[in-house]
């Protein structure tokens, strides 16, 4: 079976200064420069929830 590296495992974002609000606003344009529209209101709670959960592994 190949080995993963995603999710790396349950965050504690208040000690991991990788995962920042610039972090987000990063992917956020990238994703922008492919083509996909700008996220509005909610849709940045979407964006961090999503990253949020491709990068660590949630509790229970």
């Amino acid at each position: 079976m190949e080995e993963q590296n995603y999710p790396i495992g349950i965050a504690d974002t208040e000690t991991d200064p990788r995962f920042t609000a610039g972090l987000i606003f990063d992917v956020i344009d990238v994703l922008e420069r492919h083509g996909y529209p700008r996220p509005v209101g909610a849709d940045y709670a979407q964006v961090h929830c999503g990253v949020f959960r491709l990068l660590y592994r949630s509790v229970g």
